[in-house]
């Protein structure tokens, strides 16, 4: 029997404060098509082993991500998380913490949240970073939100390249009439010429949705010319073990999926964004932010600062509506990057590079496949002769995961219809990229 904790003379008595009729009237905005009219054709009841039984033969379906060739990429990454990361994240004083609403009592969440701050800060060149943001998509969408406070424009010009997903996301945010720009995509990475005295800021990946790096500096000289801030999205963290800081290149925001260190994949979420600034911008950086003070016996402690959300101050002049953090995601981050230390993060960057240059030598001699990246991490793009997504299928049916069409997350574009995104790691192996090799062979044959 389900619990209903509500009478019905409790009901009629909400409804009349609210000025409803009946409870059906509170749907009224959603359209009657989109209501079931027949019931869910499932059984009324089952016993519990009957019902482990069959999820354990629906989940022996799945295909893990380790079993077999693996070159998924497009914003999510398959890399090794060390045991001692999981094992620690799930100490119960971490595992069941939540967001430290008296701040006070949570010195040791806020002091790992300091330290988290600190790791992206150094690692995207910025001055300040906040607490952590939901996902890389929705810390776009905010970074853009952020850039028009900032400058007090309208405009926001998304530079070709940037993830399909993050492109919806902050059209989604911006809603309809948002004067958004959306550059169309272009492999060449071609700068973006819509920006007039109107424009807030450019949005720019790198490396980018097909895996080409982006000159950072030339689109950091063509937003300040115009007035107009420049937001960096890295969707692959390892890269700035190599790449250059986007801080240090006149990123203005720079945002950041985080996964890739300390979260597996976890069948897409949840994930952890990153979002760090400069100084001058704090004011305006949306999310939660930690700072290290001294109490009134000198003693140092840590607290959180500049709250201007909702629950904080007065809707119109908050920051944003996130109340929250990806708090255990973050300490996740926080604990792989501690373990694998400057060094360690670097000498990983070099081995996913090292791991996409082999995969790039072995499609270059599959007879009609083209490689269409002049620069690369660890994603590239090919194109095939023929269309990609029943290659793609036709290789799953093998065990390989080839990659991702392109036409999946560009539907009704024919300019991709061939083409296919592919990503590799560390845990890429030689045997792995032979079979991707053999089996594009055998299907293009």
């Amino acid at each position: 029997m389900r619990y209903l904790p509500h009478s019905n003379a409790e009901r009629a008595e909400m409804l009349a404060v609210i000025g409803a009729s009946s409870v059906e009237s509170l749907f009224s905005a959603v359209p009657r098509r989109a209501f079931k009219t027949t019931p869910l054709d499932l059984p009324t009841h089952s016993p519990e082993f009957t019902v482990e039984a069959h999820m354990r033969a629906l989940a022996q379906k799945n295909r893990a991500a380790g079993d077999g060739p693996f070159f998924i990429g497009a914003g999510a990454y398959r890399h090794h998380v060390p045991a001692s990361v999981d094992h620690l994240i799930q100490r119960s004083e971490w595992l069941t913490a939540y967001t430290p609403y008296q701040p006070e009592v949570s010195q040791g969440t806020l002091q790992v949240l300091f330290e988290f701050q600190t790791q992206v800060a150094h690692l995207f060149g910025m001055e300040v970073a906040n607490a952590s943001m939901y996902d890389g998509s929705t810390a776009t969408a905010e970074a853009v939100l952020m850039a028009r406070r900032l400058t007090r424009r309208s405009r926001i010009v998304l530079s070709s390249g940037l993830h399909p997903h993050y492109r919806d996301v902050v059209r989604t945010y911006l809603g309809e009439g948002g004067d958004l720009v959306i550059m169309p995509h272009a492999l060449a990475g071609t700068l973006p010429l819509a920006i007039d005295d109107q424009t807030a800021a450019i949005v720019v990946q790198t490396p980018d949705f097909y895996g080409s790096l982006r000159n950072i500096e030339e689109y950091a000289e063509l937003a300040h010319d115009a007035g107009a801030l420049l937001i960096v999205v890295v969707t692959e963290v390892v890269s700035l073990g190599l790449l250059e800081a986007p801080g240090a290149l006149g990123a203005d925001i720079v945002v950041a999926e985080g996964q890739s260190i300390g979260n597996a994949l976890n069948f897409g979420g949840p994930y952890v964004g990153l979002m760090a600034t400069r100084k001058e911008f704090v004011r305006q950086m949306p999310g939660r932010l930690c700072g290290e003070t001294v109490d009134a016996d000198g003693n140092r402690g840590f607290v959180l600062t500049l709250s201007t959300r909702e629950q904080h101050i007065r809707r119109e002049k908050a920051t944003s509506n996130i109340c929250t953090n990806s708090g255990l995601c973050a300490l996740a981050f926080s604990i792989h990057m501690s373990l694998l230390g400057e060094a360690g993060f670097v000498k990983l960057a070099r081995l996913n590079h090292a791991r996409a240059i082999a995969l790039a030598h072995a499609l270059q001699d599959i007879p009609g496949v083209e490689l269409l990246n002049k620069s690369f991490f660890n994603e590239m793009t090919i194109r095939l002769p023929e269309a990609a997504a029943p290659v793609i299928e036709t290789l799953a049916r093998k065990n390989i995961l080839a990659g991702v069409p392109v036409s999946r997350l560009e539907p009704g574009d024919p300019t991709v219809e061939n083409l296919i995104v592919l990503a590799a790691t560390e845990l890429t192996t030689d045997a792995d990229i032979a079979a991707l090799a053999q089996g594009l062979k055998e299907v293009l044959a």
